[in-house]
């Protein structure tokens, strides 16, 4: 069997009938996320809270696992190696110090002590707890910045309707991945802000596929109950949704069980965020039309209620002059 025809038949699934069930499981990743939140907020990484950071380099070169065997010892807390190129270079992270600012230059001797004289110190930066909240305030203002400008892309490309379900499945996806983060207690750190970032502009991807196609579709049946429209769009666009998902799933879990601590936080935050993103793309994003004002006549290239021909019956089957199969539709 040839890959083209693994999924040849198109689902016929009423996505907008399970909405209120969907809207449930949403809201309860939401509740739990906020209350983890609220009870012991986010893991902070150094980059936020503050800390040390120390570029060594070891001649001969040695690799990371013989540089955190020699660190760990000391007891430092949350210590965070990445190695940075073939040439010995290595980065280490190492959480605030309590004690003030010479807890800073203790925690910097006992390294150098540690590793011992086969190493190089190149570089050693500190991030106080002053700076760490700019940082995080940064990175806040970047990813609402991110949403917002999705949202006003989207009212632009399309209607103010799309907009707004747009933004609240886009919030919806970072706000329920945050919330995990939380309860994992993962490092929130600029790599996370990352991971966060490009799950936003993957989760909106997603949904203006399936928006393209249910403004597709209300321009070729202009008669069809709205619900119908998202059931048909969405299941037009399920193979190409799972299919992308899968495979982008396919290159992050390598990453996420073997990429070492330097790319957990990034990896497992675009899988969950993945996940969640593809589960809203079919459950959230189209249905939440349902419950706005209808989308402007003129909008989408005819009046909903002007005299023109019913969607068929069968919309497996080809419409009058189309030359293709309609979309199937929902069953409701």
């Amino acid at each position: 069997m040839r890959t083209r025809h693994l999924f040849s038949d198109t689902p016929s699934v009423d996505f907008v009938g399970k909405r209120l069930i969907a809207y449930g499981l949403s809201l309860l990743v939401l509740a739990v996320g906020a209350l983890s939140l609220g009870l012991q907020g986010l893991n902070l990484g150094i980059d936020f809270d503050g800390g040390v950071l120390m570029e060594v380099r070891s001649v001969p070169p040695v690799d990371v696992a013989t540089v955190r065997s020699r660190i760990a010892p000391l007891d430092l807390g949350e210590v965070a190696i990445q190695d940075l190129d073939a040439a010995g270079d290595v980065l280490i992270r190492i959480e605030r110090p309590k004690g003030g600012e010479s807890a800073y230059s203790a925690t910097v001797a006992q390294v150098r002590q540690a590793l011992g004289t086969g190493f190089e110190v190149r570089r050693v930066d500190v991030v106080g707890p002053s700076v760490g909240r700019e940082f995080f305030i940064a990175g806040i203002t970047a990813t609402l910045a991110a949403v917002m400008s999705i949202t006003v892309y989207v009212v632009l490309r399309f209607e103010w309707q799309f907009g707004v379900a747009a933004l609240m499945a886009t919030f919806h996806d970072v706000l329920a991945t945050v919330g995990l983060l939380s309860i994992l207690r993962l490092d929130f750190d600029l790599t996370a802000v990352a991971a966060l970032l490009t799950l936003a502009g993957y989760s909106i991807n997603d949904t203006i596929v399936v928006f393209d196609r249910i403004r597709e579709t209300l321009r070729r049946y202009k008669r069809m109950p709205m619900a119908d429209v998202v059931n048909v769009s969405v299941n037009a666009t399920l193979k190409r949704t799972v299919l992308t998902s899968g495979m982008t799933l396919a290159a992050l879990l390598p990453l996420a069980l073997m990429g070492g601590p330097a790319l957990t936080t990034f990896s497992l935050t675009m899988v969950f965020g993945i996940v969640i993103g593809t589960f809203s793309s079919v459950y959230v994003a189209g249905a939440l039309l349902l419950h706005l004002p209808p989308v402007r006549p003129d909008a989408i290239g005819g009046n909903l209620d002007a005299p023109g021909d019913a969607p068929p019956a069968n919309l497996n089957a080809p419409s009058a002059g189309a030359g293709e199969p309609a979309p199937p539709r929902g069953t409701l």
